[in-house]
């Protein structure tokens, strides 16, 4: 055989044994992978054949990938995950479109003894507890720390070797901080005094309120050596402290919340009492008003636009405030003009009527509180400790208010119609002799009163109960904000709605609502004859 030959032979011999090992690779991970697919496909399945003990194992100790976790987790929270009397799982996705698993196939007819797989709370507990541990693995920093909050709520089910492995591999030192106190915490219920002491004074710097609960267990234990008994009161007298600040720090919020609640409700009186002097009674109603309106706008979204449901309250504003200033426009037209300067009559009129406003309201959506969904990006709340938590939907409403505040103060101030309006509150006569036209500027000013309340009201359907009664719960507190403030002045409105909101709080917390409000109402009733003209001095027309 001549060399050629035998070299064209060898080459010939390696091309098929690369053949063959490319062929044996390809048949090797496909068996593979279709191994790996029916495990963790397997592994949903058995969880479903388990009973409640085997499922709890399985859920402390998952023996498949965190994928497969959450896939479970999607399934159950879907409410989507079926088995019939034969043991076979099912994935319902519809009433009418029901898949086997995990072949994922259509089954035709949906067999009749389904029955849904669910999670009492101890299992769900389990479940979370679950993805919390497979999340302190995540990339993403904002994962970890939410898996560290569900994972301190029952730390004794927690591995020491996971966590301390986890801390020694952390490089966010938010997370190693946060760790660390998971770690001392595992280290309280440790034989060692010495490990105990060093998990007392690491504790310290803690704001959760359960830890305050495993101290007292330890302080509760004889005998108690003193050093760590001394290390455990002062940890204890840290946390307290640092709870107690942040359980105020949560009141004073809430008194901000309310303060903001009572200025949008007495923005609209500012104009309407404090700047034309009309007592209007139905201010309260107008208020109403914007809420029903903000209820109307969401039930339009939910039959033409339901797939924008987040975004009706960015059309319910708008939309508010039209309606009540339309609708406030037309009361000082046909009610309050014959009777300016009048206020006993213009204050009975207006009485008589938020009464026809509100057995309107009650004929058309029933005398039954109306429910207002809540948008889902103003759901939840930001989370400053574990005790200390600002609803997204208060914030917001300070901030909504602060926005109007602002917008008023411009309008007021750095409009045409601002000066107009300034110009016939300080002289109606001078005003009226340079071409001003008065009647005019009155039904706008009007308007604008009531399209504020009605902004108010759209910002209360977030936060409270919507029905016909709405505004009689504002109405008082609000004339109360604007004569403490002094009437026409929008910054002493807005002092006196930050001091009887905070003060009102705080009185709350200690005394309850009812005497609370009592105590209130004297301190104002005090105020006021003590400095009649309120916050800030008169100007105007009632100087005259």
């Amino acid at each position: 055989m001549s060399v050629r030959t035998r070299i064209a032979t060898l080459l010939l011999l390696v091309a098929q044994l690369c053949c063959f090992q490319y062929v044996y690779a390809e048949a090797t991970a496909n068996t593979t992978t279709g191994q790996q697919v029916a495990t963790t496909d397997d592994v949903i399945e058995k969880f479903v054949k388990s009973n409640f003990s085997e499922r709890r194992n399985m859920l402390n100790q998952w023996p498949a990938s965190t994928e497969q976790l959450e896939k479970l987790a999607n399934y159950l929270e879907k409410e989507q995950l079926y088995t019939d009397s034969a043991g076979h799982t099912y994935i319902m996705k519809s009433a009418d479109d029901v898949f086997s698993y995990p072949q994922d196939q259509q089954v035709k007819p949906i067999p009749a003894d389904l029955n849904q797989v669910t999670l009492v709370n101890t299992l769900q507990k389990a479940l979370n507890f679950g993805l919390a541990k497979a999340k302190l693995k995540s990339d993403s920093t904002s994962q970890r720390l939410k898996a560290i909050d569900i994972l301190e709520s029952n730390v004794s089910e927690l591995d020491p070797n996971m966590v301390n492995q986890l801390y020694a591999h952390e490089s966010s030192d938010q997370v190693k901080n946060r760790l660390l106190l998971l770690k001392a915490r595992m280290d309280l219920s440790s034989t060692d005094v010495k490990t105990k002491i060093q998990a007392a004074d690491t504790l310290k710097a803690s704001n959760r309120p359960d830890v305050l609960a495993d101290i007292d267990q330890q302080l509760s234990q004889t005998p108690l050596d003193a050093q760590l008994k001394q290390s455990l009161e002062q940890a204890k007298k840290d946390i307290a402290w640092r709870l107690k600040m942040s359980e105020w720090s949560g009141y004073v919020f809430s008194g901000f919340s309310t303060a903001s609640i009572l200025l949008l409700a007495a923005l609209g009186l500012a104009i309407t009492y404090g700047l034309l002097g009309v007592i209007n009674m139905a201010h309260g109603e107008l208020i109403m008003i914007g809420a029903y309106t903000t209820y109307v706008v969401q039930g339009l979204f939910k039959t033409y636009l339901s797939h924008y449901m987040d975004w009706y309250l960015i059309a319910a504003i708008p939309a508010a405030f039209l309606v009540s200033a339309f609708i406030g426009m037309l009361i000082e037209r046909t009610v309050i003009r014959p009777l300016y300067g009048r206020q006993l009559e213009t204050l009975l009129a207006t009485f008589g009527v938020s009464l026809i406003l509100m057995q309107l309201v009650r004929m058309v959506f029933g005398a039954q509180n109306v429910e207002i969904s809540n948008i889902s990006w103003l759901s939840g709340g930001w989370s400053i400790t574990p005790s200390l938590i600002l609803p997204y939907n208060r914030i917001a409403i300070i901030g909504f208010t602060v926005a109007i505040l602002l917008l008023l103060l411009y309008v007021l101030n750095k409009t045409r119609f601002g000066l107009f309006i300034r110009a016939v509150t300080q002289n109606r006569q001078m005003a009226r002799a340079v071409g001003i036209r008065s009647a005019r500027i009155d039904m706008m000013a009007f308007g604008l009163g009531s399209g504020l309340a009605g902004l108010a009201g759209c910002a209360l359907a977030q936060v409270g109960n919507v029905g016909p009664d709405l505004g009689q719960n504002y109405i008082i507190d609000a004339f109360l904000v604007v004569v403490v403030g002094g009437v026409g002045q929008v910054w002493g409105a807005v002092l006196a709605a930050l001091g009887l909101g905070v003060s009102g709080t705080v009185l709350e917390i200690g005394l309850g609502a009812v005497l609370a409000k009592i105590i209130l109402l004297v301190l104002v009733v005090l105020f006021i004859q003590k400095r009649p003209q309120g916050l800030f001095a008169i100007k105007g027309r009632f100087v005259e």
